[in-house]
């Protein structure tokens, strides 16, 4: 989502580095350009302001003309601010109540209120262990009930049973008593929405809202729509009262001001993002790590945390054994391939990988596409069990099999072996030198020509 503001002030504070002083009139010129970057990006005007008058008190204020490396003391100013500006500190979603805690989820019609419902139950069901009831009080969207019913049956999160001609505050007033007399720990109202904000809808939200007195009130604002983003968290908020915000298709090509405004003009923290159009994507979000992308300082914490998540431990330490062993077959490789999947692909990895964002352009040319790990994917599903054990077996017309099973290439196919190949091989060097070898003579060991060049993992 903020690439485009990630590249311009990447392009700003390299200047500021290469700087062996600066006067206040380079922190001046270097403000004007975060500022033209930050009203590119769509971030709210009154919001720019303040930004850059803050950070100009504050750079102009520490000496920073006569500090050691003065670039980098800017570039920390700028940092900390963006994280004050996003919130300073995380905030989880509170179920701190008298259950079944009431979450009521607000927004216009589009904005994935429906969808993002159902992660955060999942979210509830799968990481806190409770019992969430899910009901839609949609009665003016056609199938808006029925979609939240087939999410709930994909979860395995229950739902309301729709019952035909109930009004929203009938419905509200019914999923809450079922709550209560079913042991419910969460009751999550998916709320109607509306092309724009009206009357109408607002009087509906409120009514639901002095019925069941939510617990949480969050608004699901899509960061594509930018600016309408921030007027809609306004008018919700002052209506309304809003405990916090979730961003969602932060994934597409937004240009990331919503999430920088949305904080400072409703004072509303944003606590999730939606990453994704998979039921678990979802995020936390953290300020300082948001910042972090943002100045192309990557976001390594939550990788590892995404990494912990997904992992299959028992599949895990079987590829362990199996890795001391000497053992490396093309199961094993799909799995591996099915893990980088599941945290992200190659694009969603780099994206939290420090420095990446100087290097876009470098890795579109290599051409690293997530759907090449899905075609490899594919030629190893086109194998036979004896072929995923045994890749000696694969002759030619085997190979030419695969390609037509799998919708590739041979030539597809023998870069995929290759890679097993040199998988493998490495695997037995680790295998021979054993652990203390290994953190011996390290990676190094491993590479051809005892680390002289060459990639162990094929192109």
């Amino acid at each position: 989502m903020f690439d485009s503001l990630t590249t311009r002030l990447g392009d700003v504070f390299d200047r500021l580095r290469k700087r062996g002083a600066l006067s206040e009139a380079d922190v001046t010129a270097a403000l004007r350009e975060v500022r033209v970057a930050l009203l590119e990006a769509d971030v709210a005007l009154p919001v720019v302001k303040d930004f850059v008058n803050a950070v100009r008190d504050k750079a102009i204020g520490q000496d920073v003309v006569r500090s050691v490396s003065p670039g980098q003391m800017v570039i920390k100013i700028v940092h900390d601010h963006l994280v004050e500006v996003l919130g300073s500190e995380q905030v989880e979603l509170s179920l701190a109540s008298v259950p079944p805690v009431a979450i009521m989820m607000v927004g216009l019609q589009g904005s994935g209120k429906t969808t993002t419902s159902a992660k955060i139950a999942l979210r509830f069901k799968n990481r806190d262990k409770k019992k969430v009831l899910m009901a839609s009080l949609d009665v003016h969207r056609p199938a808006a009930q029925e979609q939240l019913a087939i999410l709930g049956r994909q979860t395995g999160v229950d739902t309301l049973p729709i019952v035909a001609g109930e009004k929203p505050l009938q419905i509200a007033e019914r999923a809450m008593r079922v709550g209560r007399l079913e042991g419910y720990d969460v009751v999550m109202l998916d709320t109607a929405g509306r092309l724009h904000i009206d009357e109408a809808l607002m009087m509906e939200v409120a009514a639901v809202r002095d019925l069941v007195k939510p617990h949480e009130t969050l608004l699901v604002a899509d960061a594509m729509t930018g600016q309408d983003a921030v007027t809609v968290g306004k008018a919700f908020n002052e209506r309304i009262g809003l405990s916090g915000i979730v961003l969602t298709r932060i994934d597409g090509d937004a240009r990331g001001g919503a999430a920088l405004s949305m904080r400072a003009i409703t004072g509303k923290p944003i606590k999730l993002l939606g990453t994704g159009e998979k039921l678990d994507a979802l995020e936390t979000f953290h300020p300082d790590r948001i910042a972090g992308r943002i100045l192309g300082m990557g976001d390594v914490v939550s990788l590892v945390e995404k990494a912990a998540e997904t992992i299959d431990q028992e599949e895990a330490a079987k590829l362990a054994a199996k890795m001391e062993k000497g053992n490396f077959d093309l199961d094993d490789m799909a799995a591996q391939l099915r893990q980088l999947r599941k945290m992200g692909g190659m694009s969603g990895m780099m994206n939290m990988l420090p420095g990446m964002g100087k290097i876009k352009k470098q890795i579109s040319e290599a051409n690293i596409d997530d759907k090449v790990i899905k075609r490899q994917e594919a030629i190893i599903s086109s194998m036979t069990k004896a072929e995923r054990k045994n890749p000696k077996i694969l002759n030619g017309s085997r190979r030419r099999r695969i390609a037509e099973g799998s919708g590739t290439s041979v030539q597809d196919v023998n870069k995929i072996l290759k890679q097993h190949q040199d998988m493998a091989t490495m695997m037995k060097k680790v295998q021979k030198l054993g652990k203390k070898g290994f953190m011996r003579q390290g990676l190094a060991g491993l590479l051809p020509g005892g680390g002289g060049g060459g990639n162990p993992f094929g192109r």
